[in-house]
């Protein structure tokens, strides 16, 4: 397990093979901006990969230089041994790269979009029947492939999308985002599809804002600030959480929280839906209830929960902001 952000190496007698290795990747803008700074990491043959991070903390760009569209500022990347930086389009005849925006052809239908990344990948004719009828089985899109893709609802594009990407059997998929925006059912379905690539081989390298989704990624590496500030399995990094986290009811005013950040060993509050997180040190003991009474919370109310993903990134990245 790493929580610096060091990569991962696999055990001795592993027979694991790195996919992509990543190794110093750093991305300016400018002289002012540096959108990835230093990153390391390695992703297996066969791995779910999962990049989280807020909006802004470099998700996009590390994936757009790992596709072999954006240069890397200094460090480099390869994709089985090729490097992106020397040789981006070696990369990309390799990898898939589906973008949070979406970037197919709003005005031609389901099937003449596919076509014409068949072409662009020059898969043969031959080989398109069996590809495409395995395409339109798992994503369900085959009555509607003579549809106009402008005419799709969000969930339907991002899975024509995706059969796109997928028309010349990559062995790497670059996927920025790809349920931002979309409603749960389609989702559940587009993450049924991922799990299908994985059982068959494909390497995914996936981001997300979603620490929910993430916890469904073999491995995960956090991002703030364009650094890798955590890396292991979901349930690895939810082992590391430092303290005791409890739920209570959100209930009356800010007062409240400001009441509960005072007491003895409480390091941070936080709103966590309808409800408020309460983390308490690892060094301390739990308030007592009538320290919760006083701060104006019922203590039959409050219970310890065990940690998300979401509170361990919390937990790493908050250095006492409260939010």
């Amino acid at each position: 397990m790493s929580m610096s952000g060091e990569a991962v190496t696999p055990a001795a007698g592993s027979d694991r093979t790195a996919v992509v290795t990543v190794r110093g990747l750093e991305r300016r803008f400018g002289t002012d901006v540096t959108a990835v700074a230093g990153v390391d990491f390695d992703v297996w043959q066969g791995e779910m990969f999962g990049i989280v991070g807020p909006d802004g903390a470099g998700k996009t760009t590390i994936l757009r230089m790992l596709a072999g569209v954006l240069p890397p500022s200094a460090g480099d990347a390869t994709v089985h041994g090729v490097s992106v930086g020397r040789d981006p389009e070696a990369v990309k005849r390799r990898t898939a790269y589906m973008a949070q925006r979406f970037g197919l052809y709003e005005d031609l239908t389901v099937r003449e979009n596919i076509d014409f990344y068949a072409d662009l990948y020059r898969v043969p004719r031959k080989d398109r029947p069996a590809r495409l009828d395995r395409l339109f089985g798992f994503s369900r899109l085959g009555e509607f492939q003579n549809r106009l893709v402008g005419k799709l609802s969000g969930g339907m594009k991002q899975k024509a999308s995706l059969c796109c990407a997928l028309i010349h059997h990559p062995e790497l998929l670059l996927l920025d985002e790809p349920t931002f925006g979309v409603d749960p059912i389609s989702r559940r379905d587009l993450w049924l599809i991922l799990y299908e690539m994985v059982a068959e081989g494909v390497t995914i390298v996936v981001s997300t804002s979603y620490l929910d989704e993430a916890e469904r990624c073999d491995r995960v590496a956090m991002l703030h600030e364009g650094r890798v500030i955590a890396l292991d399995s979901p349930a690895a990094l939810v082992r590391t959480y430092p303290g005791t986290l409890l739920t209570a009811p959100l209930r009356g005013d800010r007062s409240v929280r400001d009441r509960l950040r005072e007491l003895p060993g409480v390091k941070r509050v936080w709103l966590f839906g309808d409800e408020m997180h309460i983390a308490v040190r690892q060094d301390a003991d739990v308030p007592d209830a009538s320290a919760f009474a006083d701060a104006g919370v019922d203590p039959a109310c409050v219970h310890p929960i065990e940690p998300a993903l979401e509170d361990v990134f919390l937990a790493l990245t908050m250095h006492g902001r409260e939010e």
